[in-house]
C-alpha cells in the first residue's frame, strides 16, 4: 500500500500541476502579507483565498488524477492486492501531495508573518478542506465511469457547497424571517464544510461581534477550545464517509 502511495506522490510530483498550485499559493500568501501591516487582515484574506481555492484544486486535480491513471489502477486490481488497499494507497498519495504543496504555500508564510494560534487554525482548516474535497472527487470518480461526466460532477459539488448550499440558505432564512432561526441555521451549517470552516475560522478571529445576536450563538459553539475541536472532529467525519462510500462502490464495480 505504501509503495503505491509513493508511485502516486512521484506521478503527481512529475505532472508539476502541484508544484505551480504550491507557488501559486506561496505568491498570494506572501503578497497580501506585504500589502498590509495587521497580520489579522493579512489572514483574513488569505481565509478567503483558501475557501475557494483549497476546495476547487483539490476536488478536480483529483478527480482528473484518478481518470488518467484509470489504466495502471486496472493494471494494480489484475494483481493480488485488494482494492480498498488501491484507493486508500491512492488517496493517500493525493493527499500528502496537496497537503505538502498548501503547507509550502500558505503555512510556511503564516508562521512567519503571523505566528500563532489563529494561524495554526488556518492551516488546520486548510488540511481539513484537502482532506474532505479530495475524497468527495475520489467519490465522484469511482461513481462515474466517463471522465467528462466524472468532472462534472465533481465542479457540481464544488459549486453546490461554494455558492448554491449559501443560496438555499439565504432564501430559507428570508422566507422563515419572521422565526428565530439561529439554531436550526446553525444545524444547517454543519452540513456544509466550506461553511463549518469559514464560521470556525471567523470564530478563532474573533470577530463575532460584527454579527449579533447569530455571532453570540455561533461563538458559543465554534469559539470555544471544545467548539473548534469538535469543528475539526465534523471535518475528519466529512473526509471519511465521502472515502468510505468510495471504497465500497470501487470493491463492487465492473473494471
Amino acid at each position: 500500500m505504501l509503495k503505491i502511495a509513493k508511485y502516486a506522490v512521484y506521478d503527481i510530483i512529475r505532472s508539476k500541476i502541484i508544484l505551480s498550485y504550491a507557488l501559486f499559493l506561496l505568491i498570494i500568501s506572501i503578497s497580501l502579507f506585504m500589502l498590509d501591516d495587521d497580520p489579522s487582515r493579512s489572514i483574513s484574506s488569505i481565509m478567503s483565498v483558501i475557501l475557494i481555492a483549497v476546495p476547487l484544486i483539490s476536488i478536480v486535480f483529483s478527480t482528473i488524477f484518478i481518470y488518467n491513471n484509470a489504466d495502471f489502477i486496472e493494471l494494480l486490481v489484475a494483481q493480488p492486492v485488494k482494492r480498498s488497499q488501491i484507493l486508500l494507497a491512492d488517496y493517500l498519495g493525493m493527499t500528502a501531495s496537496l497537503v505538502m504543496a498548501f503547507l509550502i504555500g500558505v503555512a510556511v508564510p503564516v508562521f512567519i508573518y503571523a505566528p500563532g494560534g489563529t494561524g495554526g487554525y488556518l492551516v488546520m482548516v486548510g488540511i481539513g478542506l484537502t482532506l474532505i474535497f479530495t475524497s468527495l472527487a475520489f467519490l465522484g470518480a469511482v461513481s462515474a465511469r466517463d471522465k467528462a461526466r466524472g468532472i462534472g460532477i465533481s465542479l457540481l459539488l464544488w459549486f453546490f457547497f461554494s455558492v448554491i448550499y449559501d443560496g438555499l440558505l439565504i432564501g430559507f432564512m428570508f422566507l422563515l424571517s419572521d422565526y428565530p432561526l439561529e439554531k436550526p441555521v446553525l444545524f444547517i451549517t454543519m452540513f456544509n464544510p466550506i461553511d463549518l470552516a469559514r464560521i470556525s475560522l471567523m470564530m478563532k478571529m474573533d470577530i463575532s461581534a460584527l454579527m449579533g445576536y447569530t455571532g453570540a450563538i455561533y461563538r458559543d459553539l465554534f469559539g470555544t477550545g471544545m467548539g473548534m475541536a469538535i469543528t475539526l472532529l465534523l471535518m475528519l467525519f466529512w473526509a471519511a464517509i465521502p472515502l468510505i462510500a468510495a471504497v465500497r462502490i470501487f470493491q463492487k464495480k465492473n473494471l
